[in-house]
């Protein structure tokens, strides 16, 4: 935030040299027809509905303007008697772009007269891509070639949001109906409810099927409540797994591990798995090891043992 706060706190200072008189040369600069304007001639909107910008979202649009540059025009209106430039619609990139060093933007005239709700109506109608996609997206950039860690370089993401956004398009029907339906977006929540689907179906689609959000703190108390055995707080009482059933489980756990064992050597078989991208492989083996961790029984403690601050009879 150093070059930003620096800039708005010296906004006195002299300008940067750049001789701007004839910059519209009085006729309308049709729309689309960017121009270069130092960023030090702009003033915001003291009228702008939106008074909040988070640093954390500026910081971001100004790695990625340092990246591409600006690709949507900022809007500004005519000049004042002082020869500067009033923004209608782009304040966010107007800062992020001080951020991010640059000493001019890209400009468009708004040659009609704005008002307070055009400013209000611009910002409600925005819409980011939805999750699904964004994933689509990422999925043809894959199938094209390019590698999850050469999308999420150009995305600004790191590897695992590239993933939880690509399982986004394999999800359970439970799940895809959940993301379809707004009642939950998050691919990081959607990732840790599949994980959760493949052990407790039911009490997952009772979650999405309910009426609390569906967040990842409801996620982490029901993956809680089923790890500890427990039902969870809307859930009945659940009478313990029968032994007919773990041995079911078991069975088919260990059929799983075969179906992965073969899918392996054929990896194996068809030119060896350092071929594959290096990122994929990786995420491959964090997988197995956190199935391999479930295998390990949770410590439980030993009742016949006196509690911490107490002595033994």
């Amino acid at each position: 935030m150093g070059t930003l706060s620096n800039f708005l706190a010296n906004r006195k200072s002299p300008g940067l040299n750049l001789d701007q008189l004839n910059l519209f040369e009085g006729r309308p600069v049709p729309t689309g027809l960017a121009l270069q304007v130092p960023v030090d001639q702009l003033d915001e909107d003291p009228d702008n509905p939106r008074k909040a910008f988070p640093p954390e979202a500026i910081e971001e649009l100004a790695k990625d303007i340092a990246q591409r540059g600006i690709l949507q025009p900022i809007v500004v209106s005519d000049r004042n008697d002082k020869g500067r430039y009033l923004i209608r619609f782009g304040s966010r990139r107007w800062r992020a772009a001080i951020q991010a060093g640059l000493t001019t933007v890209p400009v468009i005239f708004a040659v009609l007269a704005r008002d307070a709700y055009d400013q209000v109506a611009e910002n409600l109608k925005r819409q980011n891509l939805s999750p699904l996609e964004l994933a689509q997206f990422i999925r043809r950039r894959v199938d094209a070639g390019e590698s999850n860690a050469e999308v999420g370089r150009q995305l600004g993401m790191d590897l695992s949001t590239v993933a939880h956004h690509l399982a986004l398009l394999s999800l359970p029907p439970v799940l895809d109906q959940a993301l379809r339906s707004g009642r939950c977006e998050s691919p990081r929540t959607l990732h840790e409810l599949r994980r959760l689907h493949e052990e407790q179906p039911e009490q997952v689609a009772a979650l999405v099927a309910g009426t609390e959000p569906v967040t990842r703190e409801t996620v982490a108390r029901l993956r809680d409540a089923a790890r500890m055995g427990a039902p969870a707080a809307d859930e009945p009482p659940q009478t313990p797994p029968r032994p007919d059933k773990m041995a079911q489980a078991l069975a088919r756990a260990t059929g799983l591990c075969d179906r992965l064992d073969a899918a392996l050597q054929r990896l194996n078989r068809s030119g060896g798995i350092e071929t594959l991208p290096h990122d994929q492989v990786l995420a491959l083996r964090q997988r197995v090891a956190e199935l391999a961790a479930r295998l390990t029984p949770e410590t439980k403690p030993d009742p016949a043992e006196p509690r911490h601050g107490k002595a033994s009879a």
